[in-house]
């Protein structure tokens, strides 16, 4: 157990208290730049509704979509129902495409 002060004294914190700080620590420390080691996670927040919206804001079906930004209509089926995630480079396209979809278009129709 750790031992922290307080208004009124000192108090015991429990072990998963103690690593609960002891990692918040740890986080503002490399927040900061104080540290360069540090555990970090990719969240990826890509949803099927995500994708949905993103076609369905550029007014187009599945089959266009996938034809025009040349992604396999099974494989855009399978994002937007949640049985896959697009990963690395799909995720970068697709973030493309939902800010940029004229440069996306542009780019694919010099090939």
């Amino acid at each position: 157990m750790r031992k922290t002060k307080s208004a009124g004294g000192s108090r015991k914190v429990s072990t998963v208290g103690s690593e609960i700080i002891e990692g918040l620590e740890n986080a503002l420390s490399f927040a900061k730049g104080q540290t360069r080691s540090a555990r970090t996670h990719v969240v990826d927040v890509s949803t099927p509704s995500d994708i949905r919206r993103i076609r369905q804001k550029l007014g187009m079906s599945q089959s266009d979509f996938a034809v025009r930004f040349g992604v396999s209509p099974a494989t855009l089926r399978n994002w937007e129902q949640g049985r896959r995630q697009p990963e690395g480079p799909a995720r970068v396209l697709l973030t493309i495409i939902d800010r940029e979809p004229e440069a996306v278009r542009r780019a694919l129709q010099a090939q």
